[in-house]
């Protein structure tokens, strides 16, 4: 069984959706895990998606974070949230992880905290935030049914994965501690199933909107796709779509497309 799964930080899914739909329409894909909706469960375009074959499992409280599962091939067992994490501020959750079961495979979609800056609250909560989610992804990990987490993890899991190292010195997304986050959650028995080099040769996913820093290829290698070993072993190709990073009305981020044979 040939399936497309993608995950896409598409910072606004209301500004967004035309490209969104076309997307959708264009590439085939059968799960899409998506992040930064930035609207709450009621205003999410249902109907448009349904109309296209597609049903959604939304985690949405209003105009920050968000994130969904769009799924054409079924969308079962979801769990809304993330289960035993932390919150922030004053310990409120937050709208940054929904999980579920489409056909063969189960996938968490998840919006990583940003961590603004070291020695910030909002680091700790992101290093907290880590932690939970490695424990509640063991169980799936470590199980025999292909199994994903994908999303904007915001951190670059080496110097490879931004535009200069120098400088993002001292800066949040690549430090140590973020690092060794990344590499607990995959001593859970996951993966990053995306190869580099791709067909070009630094794969970024993420460029800022301001000092041209997208013709400048200026970015960052932060939407990430981890799997376990069946999901590993299932992948016949993977690609970022620079190419939806162009034009009018683009999210920051380009979508991350992984192709399974399960």
């Amino acid at each position: 069984m040939a399936l497309r799964i993608a995950t896409w930080n598409v910072n606004s899914v209301t500004a967004r959706l035309p490209r969104l739909v076309a997307w959708l329409e264009r590439t085939g894909t059968d799960v899409l895990c998506v992040q930064e909706l930035k609207v709450a469960e009621a205003a999410f375009p249902y109907e448009e998606l349904r109309a296209l074959g597609y049903e959604a499992a939304v985690n949405g409280t209003g105009r920050w974070n968000g994130v969904a599962v769009i799924s054409r091939i079924g969308l079962e067992d979801v769990v809304t949230g993330l289960p035993g994490g932390p919150g922030f501020p004053d310990d409120e959750p937050e709208p940054r992880a929904v999980s579920a079961t489409c056909g063969p495979v189960r996938v968490w979609s998840v919006y990583v905290p940003n961590g603004r800056e070291v020695g910030h609250a909002h680091y700790e909560y992101k290093l907290r935030w880590f932690e939970a989610l490695r424990g509640a992804v063991a169980g799936d990990a470590a199980g025999p049914r292909p199994f994903a987490v994908l999303g904007d993890y915001n951190v670059a899991p080496t110097d490879e994965d931004v535009w200069d190292p120098a400088v993002f010195a001292g800066s949040t997304h690549v430090t140590p501690a973020e690092r060794a986050a990344l590499a607990a959650l995959r001593e859970t028995g996951l993966t990053d199933v995306v190869p580099r080099p791709l067909k070009y040769d630094r794969p970024y996913t993420y460029w800022d909107y301001r000092q041209l820093a997208f013709p400048k290829n200026k970015g960052m290698r932060i939407d990430l796709v981890y799997g376990n070993g069946p999901f590993a072993e299932a992948v016949s190709d993977a690609y970022v779509d620079r190419e939806e990073r162009k034009g009018k009305g683009a999210s920051d981020h380009a979508p991350v497309v992984v192709d399974l044979e399960v």
